[in-house]
């Protein structure tokens, strides 16, 4: 699987998992659509290569209110995920 593989799929599960959560719903609502679809079209025009994680980017590509929501998502899901086990997640956080 190569990184911009990896990354989407921890977006998908990061978003699906915050939307379960926070709203109570087993499919993505429109809201997390629309995050996850801004997140997917900025991964796939990053023009960094190797791409960094996105906090450790010198340019930040996000509009702040889309960058706002994503480290909501990603703070919220990210407990949920570590204590259900998912400790794999705190190796890609990490390193």
């Amino acid at each position: 699987m190569t990184q911009p593989e990896k990354d989407e799929k921890i977006l998908r599960t990061f978003i699906t998992v915050y939307c379960k959560k926070e709203h109570g719903t087993e499919e993505l609502c429109d809201d997390c659509c629309d995050v996850l679809d801004y997140a997917l079209n900025r991964l796939k025009k990053c023009p960094l290569d190797p791409k960094p994680m996105c906090k450790n980017c010198p340019v930040h590509c996000y509009k702040p209110e889309y960058r706002a929501k994503i480290k909501t998502i990603m703070k919220k899901a990210g407990i949920t995920l570590i204590l259900r086990g998912r400790l794999d997640l705190l190796w890609h956080y990490f390193f």
